[in-house]
């Protein structure tokens, strides 16, 4: 299946170079391990399109809820949370 959504400019850039691998997303869409994710870069300034786009192979998709993680909720609202990407 191949799945569009808008990309901020920063992270299009980053994904474009290929120094982003991975995308952090809200679980309001299915995505599964072989589909396309087609990333379009989104202009929140301008409020559109820019015309530019970047397809990427779906690999793994981990899903979670705040109350199935590892750390108190408490804790997670003061420090947030990161996504580490490993090579």
């Amino acid at each position: 299946m191949q799945i569009k959504k808008k990309c901020w400019p920063e992270y299009f850039e980053k994904i474009l170079s290929g120094e982003k691998k991975y995308e952090l997303r809200l679980n309001d869409f299915d995505c599964q391990p072989g589909d396309t994710l087609v990333l379009e870069e989104w202009n929140p300034k301008t409020g559109q399109y820019t015309g530019r786009s970047v397809s990427k192979n779906v690999t793994y998709v981990g899903r979670f809820k705040l109350d199935q993680l590892f750390w108190p909720k408490e804790e997670i609202e003061e420090k947030s949370l990161q996504v580490i990407s490993l090579t």
